[in-house]
């Protein structure tokens, strides 16, 4: 009703125009307030549906929607991330990290490259992470992962996580569903995917030995130039209001 009478008003008035097809008229009424109208533009609304998603939603009923022209803001400088690098990874987030700012939680060549570290700085903390490496070949590659490094017996996260690689382009690699060995670590190593013949990414507990083969988890092709790698840097970002 409110939007028809707006759209009256201006189709009447010589003063003023139609009103564009990306523009939302949206009506709010509550017994504690006043009525009142807010407009809005489409991709604004879309913004506000991303930020609104249920960190309970399953993986097959999430959208991710390439966001090509908004980079996220980071709390400090990357070492090993830039503006290409930044735009091709944001647009495949999950939509409830959309539009928040990443906070550096670990880097080698600020904190050392030490895995216990690596965890030690991730206690407490209860976000999704973006694991960035860079090997001795300049090769960017790494993984997002639903929850935060830690050391547990049994594997964890969600299929939410998933693999990536330049190459120079982004290659992605998603939960497969053949099996559920996200993420798993302990003192000596970190592992992300599995169930066949090696890791889909492994680091071992001083950071300096990596390897990565396809595994089922993901489908993924090796990450690295080749499946034993040695790092260059590493970097661990979170993603949290």
């Amino acid at each position: 009703m409110w939007y028809s009478r707006v759209q009256n008003l201006t189709e009447k008035s010589a003063a003023m125009k139609l009103m564009r097809p990306d523009i939302k008229v949206l009506y709010f009424a509550s017994g504690c307030l006043e009525p009142y109208v807010e407009i809005i533009t489409v991709k604004d609304s879309k913004r506000r549906l991303s930020l609104c998603s249920s960190v309970e939603s399953e993986p097959e009923e999430q959208e991710y929607q390439e966001v090509d022209d908004v980079l996220p803001v980071l709390s400090s400088q990357s070492q090993l991330l830039d503006d290409h690098h930044l735009q091709r990874l944001a647009g495949h987030m999950p939509p409830r990290t959309q539009g928040y700012p990443w906070h550096l939680v670990y880097s080698t060549a600020i904190h050392g490259s030490s895995l216990k570290t690596l965890y030690r700085n991730m206690s407490g903390l209860d976000s999704p992470v973006l694991l960035v490496i860079k090997d001795m070949h300049k090769k960017v590659f790494g993984a997002f992962s639903s929850d935060p490094f830690r050391v547990s017996k049994y594997c964890y996260g969600t299929g939410e996580t998933f693999l990536f690689s330049f190459n120079p382009d982004l290659q992605l690699y998603r939960w497969s569903g053949d099996n559920s060995y996200f993420v798993s670590g302990n003192l000596q190593s970190l592992q992300i995917g599995g169930g066949g013949d090696g890791f889909g990414l492994w680091l071992d507990a001083d950071l300096y030995h990596g390897a990565s083969f396809s595994c089922p988890t993901f489908h993924n092709a090796p990450l690295s130039t080749h499946e034993d790698f040695i790092v260059h840097d590493v970097e661990v970002w979170t993603v949290q209001n």
